[in-house]
């Protein structure tokens, strides 16, 4: 067994999973054995999004937080496994993803950075973990990212047609999985550009709340065809891929900084722009989905499966594609991301590659991860 840790770009909570692999057939059988999110302390959350921009003294609150959350990682996995009641004995590894702060794929010196203290983790759970998984992948010339698409080939891939598979987490990432069969074309995987962070971020701004449940605010604000112009010409939406991004990219203040005709954010309704924000995603998925397959089956997952505004905007711009929800492939939509690190965690044990090359940019294939181990 192994259990996967997940916080992503939203910063809203810790989810972690116990997961048992079956690869005695021609594709890998995750089950699912347990489930637990864990809610950040406010404190260790503040932190978090501080670390997200540049500010004053980075180094000492990168070397807290660091610490903090591998507590927090710590009390997650603790209490995944009383609800499983599973010993930690019984658990080969933990595959922990951590919390990125900054992603810088394309300077000229490349860089990718997850906080997280992996041996403190491991000492605090007696359990091996595995961490640090994109840095090999940029070292070979990738993007580090996204990391998902080996484990959506591991599981998802389909004999019979194409699958896209979306994940609508802070970010907005998509997986091309071709039919597999001897000549299909090379998988394709990137980031799309925004979802939840920005969704996020606005309503946390405006109204105080965490997020938009079932994206009900969005639905009552209506589309600013301006707005929108403005933002889709960014010249991210139009970069080839291999490509990435994060929340350091997109944010409030790009948004704040694309708005058209001179005006500011108060010069718009506040729904109108969740509304904005909210279609601006649908289309930047639909248009890279369309850019690569004109019949696959589209799957939905992370948080954004949730979020009825994204999934009728998405159902919309794609009208001629079974469209669907991730439960659909039996792995609900929430927990796929932790999965796919349990996974990680399984790859790098087995010796299995962890990146796809086509994906990410990098010159091979390789396995990825760091073990650190807690005796």
């Amino acid at each position: 067994m192994y259990i996967g840790i997940m916080s992503g770009t939203s910063i809203d909570a810790i989810d972690a999973v116990l997961v048992s692999f079956d690869d005695s057939g021609t594709h890998t059988q995750p089950t699912l054995i347990q489930q637990h999110t864990h809610p950040f302390s406010s404190a260790l959350q503040q932190a978090l999004n501080r670390l997200c921009h540049s500010g004053d003294n980075e180094i000492e609150l990168m070397g807290q937080a660091s610490h903090q959350l591998a507590i927090e990682y710590a009390d997650a996995v603790q209490a995944l496994l009383e609800h499983a009641d599973i010993n930690a004995d019984q658990v080969t590894a933990i595959g922990c993803h951590g919390q990125t702060i900054r992603h810088r794929p394309n300077q000229d010196h490349p860089f990718t950075l997850q906080i997280g203290d992996h041996f403190t983790l491991a000492v605090k759970t007696g359990i091996n973990v595995i961490g640090d998984f994109r840095s090999k992948d940029m070292a070979l010339g990738g993007q580090g990212a996204p990391l998902v698409p080996a484990f959506h080939k591991a599981v998802f891939q389909n004999d019979k047609h194409d699958v896209v598979v979306v994940n609508l987490g802070g970010i907005a990432n998509i997986t091309y999985l071709p039919t597999n069969t001897a000549k299909a074309p090379p998988i394709i995987g990137f980031d799309t550009g925004p979802a939840n962070t920005l969704l996020d971020g606005w309503i946390r701004h405006v109204k105080h709340k965490h997020y938009d449940m079932s994206g009900a605010w969005a639905s009552q604000g209506t589309v600013n065809q301006d707005l929108l112009t403005a933002l889709l010409a960014d010249p991210y939406f139009a970069q080839a891929y291999p490509k990435s991004t994060g929340r350091e990219y997109f944010n409030l203040d790009w948004l704040a900084s694309l708005l058209p005709n001179g005006q500011q954010l108060n010069d718009f309704k506040p729904e109108d722009i969740q509304a904005t924000l909210a279609e601006l995603t649908c289309i930047t998925v639909a248009d890279a989905i369309k850019q690569i397959s004109d019949s696959a089956h589209v799957y939905i997952c992370g948080g954004g499966a949730y979020n009825q505004k994204l999934m009728y905007g998405l159902s919309h711009h794609l009208p001629n594609y079974p469209f669907a929800a991730t439960d659909m492939l039996g792995i609900a939509p929430n927990w796929v991301e932790a999965m796919a690190f349990a996974w990680l965690a399984y790859a790098y044990e087995k010796r299995i590659s962890g990146n796809i090359a086509s994906v990410t940019g990098a010159s091979k294939d390789t396995v990825l991860g760091v073990k650190y181990s807690f005796n």
